[in-house]
């Protein structure tokens, strides 16, 4: 996937979508080597690189740098970008700067959370050649808000409220929209609803295409797997494994070898 288009057209073909999270350019060279359609350069580098506990420590100048080093390996892959916390609160003026840093930084597109209170800034970046995607329901931002990292849709007012911003963002000119931690079936009605393509995380099977954090594909972090979360590699424990080879091989004088020495 290389253009923005290309989103609409797998949904209008019935063929779902697949995106993982990058942050730098070793994990995103090898993102481009597979059949992954695209990448978004998650604000959640402020947990999963920098260690903190919630997204919202993620700066303009953060998602700048992990955007342009993973646009510098990731040629070929649809690549989008977070507006980290409050960047796009603050008005046009200060939004748009945030957007030119990512676009200039690499990214093609912009994703931002919810959308009440900043309707006018989803319409201006769109009207001003910047692809947007939205992301409604467990919007990370919003984790004081609602308290911790809970699902959200579950009541019938609720669920409403996820519907009415769903038709909000495709009305706005967003592209796509992601759907975090909502009950499957209101994610597949919502997908039904909609003529633009839903991406879920922790969203059921119904959506049009689906994303996860790289690490978590990955295996290499086992702290907390949440139950959306499918591993495909034990990669903390192969990863390990190499160290305490290598550490073996230098204690026990293997390494180097002749051949892996300069004469």
């Amino acid at each position: 996937m290389k253009a923005v288009d290309d989103f609409a057209r797998l949904k209008q073909e019935g063929r779902k979508i697949s995106m993982v999270t990058a942050y730098d350019a070793w994990s995103a060279r090898l993102v481009a080597r597979s059949n992954v359609d695209a990448i978004l350069v998650g604000d959640s580098a402020a947990m999963v690189i920098h260690g903190h506990s919630t997204t919202l420590a993620a700066t303009v100048d953060l998602m700048a740098i992990h955007t342009r080093a993973v646009a510098s390996a990731a040629a070929g892959k649809f690549l989008i970008a977070d507006l980290p916390f409050l960047s796009f609160r603050m008005g046009i003026p200060a939004a748009m700067k945030a957007v030119g840093a990512l676009v200039t930084s690499g990214a093609q597109s912009v994703k931002l959370e919810d959308v009440a209170g900043h309707e006018d800034v989803i319409r201006h970046i769109v009207e001003s050649g910047v692809p947007v995607m939205g992301h409604i329901g467990m919007t990370p931002q919003a984790v004081n808000q609602f308290g911790g990292f809970r699902v959200q849709g579950q009541t019938e007012d609720d669920a409403a409220k996820l519907m009415r911003q769903a038709h909000a963002l495709e009305s706005l000119g967003c592209f796509s929209i992601v759907l975090e931690c909502v009950p499957a079936e209101l994610a597949a009605r919502i997908t039904s609803q909609l003529t633009v393509p839903t991406i879920g995380i922790g969203a059921g099977i119904g959506t049009d295409g689906q994303i996860l954090v790289l690490h978590d594909v990955w295996g290499l972090d086992m702290s907390h797997v949440p139950r959306f979360v499918r591993r495909y590699i034990d990669g903390e424990r192969v990863l390990t494994d190499a160290l305490n080879e290598y550490n073996a091989d230098v204690k026990a004088w293997r390494f180097p070898e002749p051949a892996e020495s300069y004469s």
